[in-house]
């Protein structure tokens, strides 16, 4: 995969809702956001922000143009911890994990995360 580039706020928020929609107009792109609504050359100007960055892409159809995210949700979630993790915790998950359990979490969330890891180690040990 190649190196993602940063999305800005207004580009993350068109982009979730393309990841929502899947393939989509402009025009249900902007159905999807609350009043007050941006005009629409502001949603298509950032959608094709987004196709010169690598996010999604498009199929001509007629006149118009209906796009589709060809970085996944989960690529962009993996490459912004990964961002999140070098720039505040030292490239470390010990102190990303560390920094999350100091926080006021709640018995069922912290049971929730030991679960979780107790099974990933289960699996690393199967696997060796």
């Amino acid at each position: 995969m190649n190196e993602l580039k940063e999305l800005t706020k207004a580009e993350e928020q068109v982009m979730q809702l393309f990841w929502k929609l899947g393939k989509a107009y402009v025009n249900e792109v902007l159905d999807q956001i609350p009043e007050p609504k941006p005009a629409y050359n502001t949603i298509s100007t950032i959608t094709r922000i987004l196709e010169k960055k690598g996010f999604i892409d498009h199929e001509a159809i007629g006149k118009s143009h209906r796009y589709f995210p060809i970085v996944t949700k989960r690529e962009y979630s993996k490459h912004s911890l990964n961002r999140l993790l070098k720039g505040y915790f030292s490239n470390s998950y010990t102190h990303m994990v560390s920094f999350f359990a100091d926080e006021d979490l709640s018995l069922k969330d912290l049971e929730e995360m030991r679960v979780l890891i107790e099974n990933k180690i289960q699996n690393k040990k199967g696997n060796e």
